[in-house]
């Protein structure tokens, strides 16, 4: 390598027109494939690469080439605590270097030489976008540039992702070993008026004689982010024929705005609900994706755009399933598990088996987790999962819930994922199908909520991304309130910023009180009279998402201990009783009864909070009887958190006789009822959630269980409370918003992925309950 500083020539600036495929090595796969398709007539936008030896000469003039190789490293080998310390050290270097002068004159000039255009600015690793393996998504690229100066900068940032944790990670796991270097693709932004990717080979089941296309409205960054559900075409390769169409419910669309930049703008629901493509536009891009597989000779997937007068090939890649050998050979991909769906998305990565949590460390960047269950003490290990697969579990076990508050896909339930998997074996995981496949099956997924293209480590989530932020008046009023099911404080400043979410409607108390508390059981903090070290560590976390989302309302739901998922924290064994059936055992507010020691403390926890921020308010989850409820009212009176002005205490409906009880209860002192549909369910059709064999069973929609949502929130609206709810049933049945809207709830709240989905189908909801009442309709349930 060398060490001596070079001076950057105007031949380190090259048009994408001048490189070709032998290039590649030197400009990656990205600028290699694009140049070749320039020379080859394709309509392919214009621009100019800074080879991966620009990046080079750069840091050797800075004199930091051979510390980021070493750093480099380091960092590959190192233990998963540490690598984000050390990443981040070797991308500041790379930051601090910059671009040196000479350098900078030629970007600018070839800049200028394209008519100075918004440009999008792509990496294009070296090894990238190759048959065997793909690094796409993996480091940055930044979208509608629009001067010199922000030019400049972009192409530092993209040399600098270069040494990302999950870049790094990927190319340990895949066994790089060299000097990593980095190319960057510039190129003219189209302005596009719809915009998608195609396969020329079904990335799902390897089929070959089938072009397979995903369109949105706007740019296609919707697409490849998954922020919107794009129409799916299939058509016939013999002839271009179509053969089926999906038309997805599309929100909004990402445009270029008069100033240049991309903003979001809200989709009525009729253009939504629309096909993108007219059957002549679908042809045209089918017809272009298979002259790139004619040019290639082997399967692509692309990326085109088309700007209302022209259809333009923006990316072009060899599919990277195994189409020519392995599992995916010529037939569909090899179903490993079925279970069930619990948090969608769609990622793969390498296999990690443990059975305990303490064995968490073993855990790698990247990885798919594979356990038999999962309880509270599995949190920090699941933060850094890229997908989890359990034994055992219903959709509303703790691994669900956990997946889909940190944002996994995660199938539970399969019975035999820690026998059937091994540790290393790469597969893919469904979570909206509930399947674990072999191999890499992530290029594409058509028709799955969102899909991955690259084996990605935890900071490449394959969960629906919050829409790009609209303002507070564009948003589509609602009379039903939307909130949102949070536990992790790092999720709160990310949620509380879109202005759709009108607040938390439940607060889990169990996942952020174990996070908090270190894996300890809190009972052991007790035993060790670390009292003070509670209310801090409880009140500092609770503050962080009370704060984020003020003046909007917060509702905490005290912490529900159950004895199976407890014993496994730090003095559990001591502190929680053997049961046979923990779900309707020792927990809910009984409990407090039982433990005030331990529900004094959240209490106090709760009330520091409250001084700075109002909008927090308590629920009781698991309420039984009368009785427990007046002393439970009585235990919060007492407490400072009860001495407070405004405070609003509400009630978990989670138990059937709450159908019946529930005037007695607001006639105690409750000030609102949020039905936690989950419970409900389980308890009126007396059916374990968590139960994997029992799962067809369990179904909010069933009548008796609608009856008694439906007679609760009737019952609240006479007593003048409001009611929400904040279990799955309107995720997983979003016709089951029609029931809430017309029963009169209040508010619905629901996981942060959920919220689109769920906001649209309240708005036809509410729109159909309008029509009826202006026709004179009776609604049929």
């Amino acid at each position: 390598m060398s060490t001596t500083a070079e001076r950057p020539t105007a031949s380190a600036v090259r048009p994408l027109s001048a490189v070709r495929a032998a290039d590649a090595a030197d400009v990656g796969g990205k600028a290699a494939h694009l140049g070749e398709l320039i020379a080859a007539g394709f309509p392919v936008p214009d621009g100019f690469v800074l080879p991966a030896e620009a990046y080079r000469a750069a840091m050797d003039a800075a004199g930091v080439r051979a510390s980021l190789a070493a750093g480099h490293d380091e960092a590959r080998a190192a233990p998963p605590d540490r690598l984000p310390e050390l990443c981040a050290a070797l991308a500041d270097q790379v930051r601090t270097a910059g671009m040196p002068p000479a350098l900078e004159e030629h970007v600018r000039a070839a800049w200028d030489g394209l008519g100075r255009p918004v440009v999008a600015v792509r990496s294009s690793a070296v090894g990238e976008d190759g048959a065997q393996a793909s690094f796409a998504g993996m480091n940055a690229s930044f979208t509608t540039v629009r001067t010199a100066d922000e030019l400049v900068r972009r192409v530092v940032d993209c040399w600098a992702s270069l040494f990302g944790e999950r870049v790094v990670a990927y190319r340990a796991a895949r066994g790089y070993a060299g000097e990593p270097a980095i190319a960057v693709v510039v190129q003219t932004m189209v302005a596009a008026r719809c915009a998608g990717v195609a396969f020329t080979a079904d990335p799902r089941t390897g089929e070959r004689d089938v072009v397979l296309i995903e369109a949105a409205r706007g740019q296609g960054e919707v697409v490849v982010g998954g922020t919107v559900e794009p129409d799916t075409y299939e058509v016939a390769a013999d002839g271009l024929r179509l053969r089926s169409m999906r038309v997805g419910v599309q929100s909004h669309e990402v445009v270029r705005g008069p100033d240049g930049t991309d903003v979001s703008v809200p989709l009525d629901p009729e253009r939504g609900a629309a096909p993108v493509l007219s059957p002549d536009g679908i042809v045209e891009v089918a017809a272009l994706a298979r002259r790139v597989e004619e040019h290639y000779g082997r399967p692509q997937d692309i990326e085109w755009a088309h700007d209302g007068e022209r259809l333009w090939l923006v990316q072009a890649r060899p599919i990277t399933t195994g189409l020519d050998g392995g599992s995916g050979t010529g037939g569909p991909a090899e179903v490993l598990l079925r279970g069930l769906p619990a948090t969608p998305g769609r990622v793969a990565g390498p296999v990690r088996v443990l059975h305990s949590p303490d064995q968490g460390a073993a855990l790698q960047p990247g990885e798919v987790l594979a356990a038999p269950l999962t309880n509270p003490d599995w949190l920090p290990t699941l933060r850094r999962a890229a997908a989890i697969v359990t034994d055992t579990g219903g959709a509303t076990c703790h691994a669900a819930i956990a997946a889909r508050e940190l944002g996994v896909p995660c199938v539970v339930g399969t019975r035999r994922a820690t026998v059937v998997l091994t540790d290393g074996r790469m597969v893919t995981v469904d979570g909206s199908t509930g399947e674990v496949l072999d191999g890499d099956r992530t290029a594409g997924a058509a028709g799955a909520t969102v899909a991955t293209r690259a084996t990605a480590p935890p900071a490449v989530r394959a969960t629906p991304a919050a829409p790009p932020e609209v303002a507070a008046g564009e948003i589509a009023a609602l009379g039903t309130e939307v909130h949102v099911n949070l536990a992790l404080p790092e999720a709160a400043e990310r949620v509380a910023a879109r202005a759709d979410v009108d607040g938390v409607g439940l607060l889990r108390a169990e996942f952020l009180l174990t996070a908090a508390l270190g894996g300890v059981h809190p009972r052991e903090l007790v035993a060790r009279g670390e009292q003070e070290q509670f209310v801090d560590r409880v009140a500092a976390s609770v503050g962080t998402i009370a704060a984020a989302f003020a003046p909007r309302p917060v509702l905490y739901r005290t912490t529900d201990l159950r004895s199976n998922e407890f014993r496994g924290l730090t003095g559990g064994e001591r502190h929680e009783p053997p049961e046979s059936n923990p779900m309707i055992g020792y927990r809910g507010a009984y409990r407090y009864l039982r433990e005030p020691e331990v529900f004094a403390l959240e209490l106090r926890a709760l009330a520091r909070v409250r001084q700075r921020s109002p909008n927090l308010q308590v629920m009781l989850p698991f309420v039984r009887t009368r009785w427990e409820l007046e002393a439970c009212l009585e235990l919060v009176d007492a407490s400072p958190l009860g001495r407070q002005r405004g405070l609003q205490r509400w009630l978990t409906a989670e138990v059937p006789s709450v159908v019946f009880r529930l005037p007695e209860y607001i006639a105690c002192g409750i000030d609102g009822v949020s039905i936690g549909s989950n419970d409900l369910t389980q308890l009126m059709l007396g059916v374990d959630r968590d139960s994997e064999r029992c799962a067809e069973v369990y179904d909010e929609g069933d009548a008796a269980v609608v009856d008694a949502v439906e007679r609760i929130i009737a019952t609240a609206r006479r007593h003048g409370v409001p009611s929400s709810l904040c279990g799955q049933a309107p995720t997983r049945r979003p016709q089951f918003a029609e029931v809430l809207v017309r029963a009169g709830i209040d508010a619905v709240s629901v996981d942060p992925h959920a919220v689109d989905a769920v906001r649209a189908a309240i708005g036809r909801a509410e729109r159909r309950v309008l029509l009826d009442a202006a026709l004179g309709r009776t609604a049929q349930r």
